[in-house]
């Protein structure tokens, strides 16, 4: 990849243009080191031991990365007996990624750079409800002021999370809860060209648990993270992998069944754990709320068996100690019944940031090996 292969402007043109991931699997691999080893660096010997590559060619792969911007020289180790080795570091700010959470009542955005810092935030009230027009006009006025006051540096695109159910293949929403009037409609296209950057659209668990997952070694664990906001919903990491089923539907937690004359649901059920959970939350009976979501959080361990529970959304967040205590008492009641440990229930980092930075990484995941979302250029 040469430098030509990026707009002068420094945003991203059609899907791939940029992103080295999309272009080598080799050199997403070395930035994904890069970016693991943070501003300590990593030699050239070391990447060509952890990847398998001949140092001939991590030579000419991280050539064309330092050609591009990406990695820097960060000075040498000292000698073990042969020549000191020189030390290579990502440069975070060669490229940023735009994260932006569609609430249903609140947009929040963030410019995150390469190794998902935030540089920038900016929240916007929001009426999702509302439609695309208002939408997409807050989303593009939202993101050219976030580009402004970081002072227009690249940006390679914009990773978008929203209430689901959707399509992350497509970019199509179906009937949201709450707001069925989006049923069908091309977001992801919509936003690409009011943007003029390529999008990528998932749900907003989906997008919290993908930011969630970073640093986790694929293989090494599962969680299960759980989004009491306005709305339930989950995001699934299952063996070290983000998991949206084979028709991007899964997650959508808060619509399993739990009562069957229960309080209506904005889905048009009864009794889902949804309904349940906010009509505690309304009444002011959090106690009530917190076994709710537990309930909720037992059955999902004891179907898919979990290693650990996350928690967040601005509701959880609002009374945290409540939640977790709520949550855990239901699986230690589970445990004890099966016999075994409880699994461990802990708030998800980032607090109430964490799926706009997990939209963010949306972007950034292809770019260090991860796998690609669905991208619609401008």
């Amino acid at each position: 990849m040469s430098s030509d292969d990026l707009p002068h402007d420094g945003t991203a043109g059609p899907p791939g243009a940029g992103l080295p991931a999309l272009r080598g699997h080799n050199a997403a691999l070395l930035l994904g080191l890069l970016r693991a080893a943070g501003g300590a660096g990593v030699s050239r010997r070391e990447l060509a031991d952890r990847t398998g590559l001949t140092p001939q060619a991590v030579s000419k792969i991280t050539a064309r990365l330092r050609a591009d911007g990406l990695a820097a020289e960060a000075g040498r180790r000292a000698s073990t007996g042969g020549k000191p080795a020189t030390v290579l570091r990502l440069v975070p700010d060669a490229r940023h990624a735009v994260g932006l959470h569609l609430d249903r009542d609140e947009l929040t955005a963030v410019l995150a750079d390469l190794t998902g810092a935030a540089v920038a935030v900016r929240r916007a009230p929001l009426d999702f409800a509302a439609g695309a027009d208002q939408v997409l006009a807050t989303a593009g006025r939202e993101v050219a002021a976030l580009r402004a006051q970081a002072g227009g540096p690249p940006v390679l695109g914009a990773g978008v999370a929203c209430p689901g159910p959707l399509d992350h293949t497509t970019g199509v929403l179906h009937r949201v809860t709450g707001a069925p009037r989006w049923d069908g409609f091309p977001l992801r296209a919509a936003l690409a060209e009011r943007l003029g950057l390529p999008v990528v659209l998932d749900k907003d668990t989906n997008a919290a648990a993908l930011g969630l997952a970073q640093g986790i070694p694929s293989g090494a664990g599962s969680f299960g993270y759980l989004h009491l906001g306005t709305g339930l919903g989950a995001g699934l990491v299952l063996d070290g992998g983000l998991y949206r089923g084979p028709r991007t539907g899964a997650g959508e937690f808060g619509h399993q069944t739990v009562q069957w004359d229960g309080p209506r649901c904005g889905c048009g059920r009864r009794g889902c754990i949804e309904a349940l959970c906010l009509a505690a939350v309304a009444d002011g009976d959090l106690p009530r709320a917190a076994r709710a979501l537990g309930a909720g959080a037992a059955n999902l361990v004891e179907l898919l068996d979990i290693d650990r529970v996350l928690l967040g959304g601005r509701t959880v967040l609002a009374h945290p100690d409540g939640f977790r205590t709520g949550v855990a008492e239901a699986l230690a009641a589970q445990a004890r019944a099966r016999g075994r440990p409880p699994v461990p229930v802990e708030l998800a980092r980032g607090g109430a940031r964490v799926v706009a930075d997990g939209a963010a990484e949306l972007v950034l995941t292809p770019l260090f090996g991860g796998r690609p979302g669905a991208l619609t250029p401008p």
